[in-house]
Formats: C-alpha cells, sequence, structure tokens
C-alpha cells in the first residue's frame, strides 16, 4: 500500500498517514510499533512526554527497515523550552531512538504563560538544531494563530507543521486557517476524538454504512480528504490494519462538508487550550 506524501515548505515531504503512540505504555509501544511497521505503517509520532520514545527505537532497530524508509517525529518536552535543556533533550532522545537524526521536531505546547512568555528562543533553538543536522525538520504542535504569528514575525522562518487538535466537533479553523496561511502543513491529533461521541454520531455512522467502512475509518478519511496528516494510535494489531485500510474510498466534497458541519466550535475541544496549558512535568 502506498501512502500518499505531502511535500513541507522546507522541500522534504511527510507520509500524510502515520502511527502515533501517545498513551502507549512503554511496555507495550515496541511490540504496537513492530506491528505497524508490519501491516504498512512507515510514520511514527512520539514525543518526549509519551516516555515511550526507546520502545519506538526499539521496534524500528528489529524491523530491519531502512532509515530512509521511515519517518519518525519527537516532540520537546515542556520542561526543556531552555536552550541547552532543548539540545540535550534531542540529543537523549536520539539515544532513545536509536537514530542519528530525526525527521521531524516539534515545540510539543507553545505555554505562553510559562517561561515569561519566550516561546521565539525555543523555536530559535529547533533552528539551530535543524543546522546541526540532529533533526530534517522543525515543526511545532498546538500553536494558536498568534503564536504563528509571533515566531514567523520574529524570526523568519515558517514551521513545516503545526500539530493540533483537529475532529468533527473541533474543527479548530482559526488555527487552522493560520496555518496553512503561513504555508505551514496542519497535522491533526486526536482524529477520532477522546470519547466526545463522533463516533456514534448520526452523520458519521450513515457514512459509514454508505461506504461499508466503519466510524473510525470515515473520521479518518475526513481528515485526510481535507489535506491533514493523521496518525490514529491503537494498542491492537487488529484495530492498527482497519485504520490503515483507508485508502480505498473517499468521501465527496459534499460529505466533507456534512462532517465540518458538525463543528461545536470550542465546546468541542476535548484536550487542553493552548492559551492556557501550562503542565511542566517534575
Amino acid at each position: 500500500m502506498s501512502i500518499s506524501r505531502i511535500e513541507l515548505n522546507d522541500q522534504t515531504s511527510i507520509p500524510q498517514f502515520g502511527l502515533g503512540v501517545w498513551q502507549v505504555p512503554q511496555a507495550d509501544t515496541e511490540r504496537v510499533v513492530s506491528d505497524a511497521l508490519e501491516i504498512g505503517y512507515r510514520h511514527i509520532d512520539t514525543a518526549q512526554m509519551y516516555g515511550n520514545e526507546a520502545g519506538v527505537g526499539a521496534a524500528i532497530a528489529r524491523s530491519g527497515l531502512a532509515r530512509e524508509d521511515l519517518y519518525v517525529t519527537t516532540k520537546l518536552n515542556n520542561n526543556r523550552h531552555e536552550a541547552a535543556a532543548a539540545k540535550d533533550s534531542l540529543r537523549a532522545s536520539l539515544d532513545q531512538l536509536g537514530l542519528e537524526r530525526v525527521d521531524l521536531f516539534l515545540i510539543h505546547w507553545p505555554l505562553p504563560t510559562r517561561y515569561d512568555g519566550d516561546f521565539v528562543s525555543t523555536w530559535e533553538t529547533l533552528l539551530e538544531l535543524r543546522e546541526a543536522g540532529l533533526t530534517t525538520s522543525v515543526g511545532v504542535s498546538n500553536f494558536q494563530p498568534a503564536h504563528l504569528d509571533r515566531i514567523v514575525a520574529a524570526t523568519g522562518v515558517v514551521p513545516a507543521v503545526n500539530q493540533i487538535e483537529a475532529h468533527p466537533y473541533f474543527a479548530n479553523d482559526a488555527a487552522r486557517a493560520a496555518t496553512l496561511g503561513h504555508g505551514a502543513h496542519v497535522e491533526a491529533w486526536s482524529p477520532l476524538g477522546q470519547g466526545g461521541g463522533e463516533l456514534t454520531d448520526p452523520a458519521v455512522t450513515a457514512l459509514a454504512e454508505r461506504h461499508g467502512k466503519t466510524p473510525a475509518q470515515v473520521l479518518l478519511r475526513w481528515a485526510l480528504d481535507r489535506g491533514d496528516i493523521v496518525f490514529p494510535k491503537s494498542l491492537s494489531k487488529t484495530r492498527l490494519a482497519e485504520n490503515f485500510d483507508v485508502f480505498d474510498f473517499a468521501l465527496d466534497a459534499d460529505e466533507v462538508a456534512s462532517l465540518t458541519a458538525l463543528d461545536k466550535g470550542a465546546a468541542g475541544r476535548q484536550g487542553p487550550d493552548p492559551d492556557t496549558f501550562d503542565w511542566i512535568p517534575a
């Protein structure tokens, strides 16, 4: 199965579909990632905060796949925003992953109420890490329009991607429009929601019946048809295979619009608000 790739603004490309390992326990990570790679996944999205980079690395090592056939993302932990700490943390991540470089390194959260509101210097540090060859591309996650405007105005460099919460109940249109407006691509986290009800919504189940697919497959197809990059997760190999089976159908414009119309605005947000989220791990 050939997964479509999206051209990024730094002349690299990224597989549009991958595996996310948020909340995958370290003890299960090697198995889950190995199952995904066996199915055909080639894009793995992890983070320092997830605590499972070592499991991702072990699965990559045992896969026998060529490095150029894999796309690996990790993200900067919230307690590592200062320059020296950020640099050390990426080197530590590379050790955990067993890699000489990652394909994409992201600021996980902007934390505008922490570090004296200075996420610009953190962005500048990521640019230095790219120049040092420790990551091929750099981007951000959970950045609001004002956050994007600020780092681009300060550095002149647009992130390759902005990874944001996006699903039919929370289309996150303002952040999505700002991301695309700057020339970055949207990565949609939690594309299936987090138990918010999309999987049983009549609009979703009707489309699933029409296409002979599951509600989860319809939600993933909606994100793909909008042009977003997605990386659903599962601990089950059966479900991993089901999530991967979304390349033999498409939603038409009216069907995409019918799901987009489910948007509840801020009431549909299921994760933290990036303007106020300030959690720092111990």
